[in-house]
């Protein structure tokens, strides 16, 4: 009976570490969901990111629900994911990041906008690694032409680093992120992969069987 309870021990510790594992990465999960359905929303609207732009361009990172607030002095403040394109034309792992910043100016108010950026090389979201840079100050963003279908943007010449949109209340809202910075959470991506590996290891992978990024790639990709 003693060493019944002894045993007993081990697989309790053990099966409560996975609950408190699995519950930890519950929030990370949603994030993910969020991200697929703000590419879904995105998708159901008359104008659009156009199929080109995604084609040509090499990472995207996804903010839902990102808060923009405004008494004089705004501020922003969002959680998503980012994910790269790979040398065999898969998107990565997403990771995941989160996104902040102050404005000043005449403004009122607060408002909930889904972001979604477009990178034209993946090195900028690569080697940002374990640190953060500044959209303004180490590159630009330029609102994105929009249009459904691959030749909607052919007289647009797809030259600017980064393309922002951004959408409220299904439709695009304008929204200045100059001088936001975009940094990696780390906790998030410890708690949702269960290890210690850096953005740059995260972003180099594309085999996450789970649920949830399935879903967020399927989307992308037939976005």
């Amino acid at each position: 009976m003693k060493t019944l309870k002894f045993l007993a021990i081990p697989l309790m510790l053990s099966l409560f570490f996975v609950l408190i594992s699995a519950k930890a990465g519950d929030k990370e999960n949603e994030r993910v969901h969020s991200a697929s359905n703000v590419l879904k929303d995105f998708s159901k609207m008359k104008e659009s990111i156009p199929r080109q732009l995604l084609q040509q361009y090499e990472g995207i990172v996804i903010i839902p629900k990102l808060i923009n607030a405004g008494l004089g002095i705004g501020g922003k403040r969002g959680k998503g994911i980012a994910m790269v394109k790979l040398a065999d034309g898969k998107w990565s792992n997403p990771v995941f990041v989160t996104l902040t910043g102050g404005s000043f100016g005449l403004q009122i108010g607060v408002q909930s906008v889904d972001l979604v950026l477009v990178f034209r090389h993946k090195g900028v979201l690569t080697k940002v690694k374990n640190g953060d840079f500044t959209i303004g100050g180490d590159i630009s963003a330029a609102a994105g032409p929009v249009g459904r279908s691959s030749t909607a943007s052919t007289d647009y010449k797809l030259e600017a680093e980064v393309y922002s949109y951004s959408r409220s209340r299904g439709l695009f809202a304008g929204i200045t992120i100059n001088g936001s910075n975009l940094g990696i959470d780390k906790t998030a991506n410890a708690k949702f992969y269960g290890n210690n590996d850096s953005s740059k290891d995260i972003f180099a992978m594309s085999n996450s069987k789970k649920e949830s990024v399935v879903v967020l790639k399927e989307t992308l990709s037939a976005f």
